[in-house]
């Protein structure tokens, strides 16, 4: 049987080009609950890589530990990717092993006019991640799920009123209405009422558990009570935030999350802290075109992350800053785009050299 690969398999067997320290420890604003990551690119044994595997990367199990396969390394240097584009500006330092075939992508030159996209781009995404956790934990949702019932409402005269109020001041049960459809007139329903509980209504719902109202067969003679709404696109909007909020309550990092309350601001200061990172790479890259993993404002970086800054003036910092760079990269003297001839001939030689090596 094939041996599975994994980051040790790679090391051990000698596939592995590049390896180093990322994450805070590389930006240099790692705390004690700071993981270590490590990044790395390798080449797939030849068996592997012209037989039917296809095989992107590999992990641990924590996924503290990632290597790109050459081929999804050159992929994403291609789109500009920041993760990967960091890679190439590691300082010496963070640098854990470095085969002598991998400093040909150094020599290249592969921050583009491209990268607005990607770095601002990805900051817009922090930006998002941010505004979600905020809107979280400052409009927690109770446990008990709400039901269709509580998105129905009571025509009156004037206005309208929620159906639990309208059925607890008549004293009449749900179970013994009897909805019919009004023609042309979406989710509004004719409302009856069966005192006698004879005519064998279904009620408005037929269990906490649906998902709409129940209509019922309704004789001729009966006399209708009243007009029922029924907010159904709010019911499926209420369902979805509820589905994702505890969805992100079972899988959320208990660690940032106490950080979160502890700060007091409301939202993740982790991914605010990136945010500006990534801005001031992108600033660079526009600047100066290069990348210093270590930031020039460490200090401002690591009071973000500590949250002594309140959301709304992050979001202006963020919004006046993305004006600037926009700018800046307009009147850059960058490439579009990645020069990809020059990315696919470094890769075919690196994997040439490596191949050739190895037998």
């Amino acid at each position: 049987m094939t041996e599975s690969l994994s980051p040790e398999y790679v090391k051990t067997q000698g596939w592995l080009i590049f390896e180093s320290i990322s994450g805070s420890r590389a930006y240099d604003l790692a705390n004690i609950h700071s993981d270590t990551d490590i990044k790395g690119v390798f080449v797939l044994p030849p068996e592997r890589y012209y037989g039917l595997d296809d095989i992107e990367q590999v992990s641990n199990d924590s996924n503290d530990i990632v290597y790109y396969e050459l081929k999804k390394f050159a992929s994403l240097l291609a789109k500009s990717n920041p993760n990967i584009l960091e890679l190439l500006y590691t300082d010496e330092k963070s640098i854990l092993y470095e085969h002598p075939t991998f400093t040909a992508f150094k020599a290249g030159h592969f921050l583009s006019k491209q990268c607005y996209q990607t770095f601002a781009g990805y900051a817009f995404s922090q930006i998002r991640k941010a505004q979600g956790l905020n809107k979280k934990v400052l409009n927690p949702l109770p446990k008990r799920k709400k039901e269709v019932l509580d998105f129905c409402f009571i025509a009156t005269q004037n206005a309208s009123i929620p159906l639990r109020d309208w059925l607890k001041t008549a004293k009449y049960s749900q179970t013994q209405c009897g909805l019919a459809s009004l023609p042309h007139f979406k989710n509004v329903y004719v409302l009856y009422y069966d005192a006698q509980n004879k005519l064998g209504y279904k009620g408005i719902i037929q269990s906490p558990h649906s998902n709409e109202v129940s209509l019922s067969a309704i004789p001729k003679a009966e006399n209708f009570i009243t007009y029922l709404y029924f907010n159904q696109e709010g019911y499926s909007s209420y369902c979805r935030e509820y589905r994702e909020y505890w969805e992100w309550v079972e899988k959320r990092n208990d660690t940032r999350y106490q950080g979160t309350l502890a700060h007091g601001k409301g939202y993740d200061a982790k991914n605010m802290m990136h945010t500006f990172r990534l801005l001031d790479m992108a600033e660079q890259i526009a600047s100066e075109q290069k990348i210093t993993l270590r930031s020039q404002r460490r200090q401002e970086l690591l009071d973000i992350k500590a949250g002594k800054y309140d959301y709304e003036v992050l979001i202006q910092k963020a919004q006046i800053q993305i004006q600037s760079i926009e700018k800046k990269f307009e009147e850059a003297e960058l490439p579009q785009c990645p020069d990809t001839a020059l990315i696919e001939k470094i890769t075919v030689q690196i994997r040439n050299q490596i191949y050739q090596n190895q037998t």
